[in-house]
């Protein structure tokens, strides 16, 4: 008993650490009037059941600037880099926040800050 319950304690971190999406890398470029992100992630994608299914940009005081929806698994195609065009963001603006989301677990912990060039 003691045996099973040191092999669940000590896959236990392992497991919570394995769902959230992470954000390996983000990059941000003018386009037209507003920003093009591209994002980065990596995620254990399972199929429909368990998959990162999008990422935000926020501003440094955590208005909403951009949804990024991802309308399916990736299954083994990790890391991909999917992108958003036409992100409104306001001048003076030097940094943005990224956050990946699973559909099972919800908003992951890690928050990307992305430095924008001007």
């Amino acid at each position: 008993m003691t045996r099973l319950f040191l092999i669940l304690l000590l896959a236990l971190p392992l497991r919570l650490m394995a769902d959230a999406p992470q954000i390996l890398d983000a990059r941000a470029e003018r386009s037209g009037m507003g920003w093009k992100i591209s994002v980065t992630l990596t995620h254990p994608d399972t199929g429909w059941d368990h998959y990162a299914d999008g990422w935000e940009v926020r501003d440094m005081a955590g208005n909403l600037l951009g949804m990024r929806d991802l309308a399916h698994p990736h299954g083994n195609n990790v890391p991909f880099t999917r992108s958003l065009s036409s992100v409104m963001i306001p001048d003076g603006t030097r940094k943005v926040l990224i956050r990946a989301h699973c559909n099972r677990d919800g908003w992951g912990d890690q928050v990307y800050k992305l430095r924008l060039g001007r």
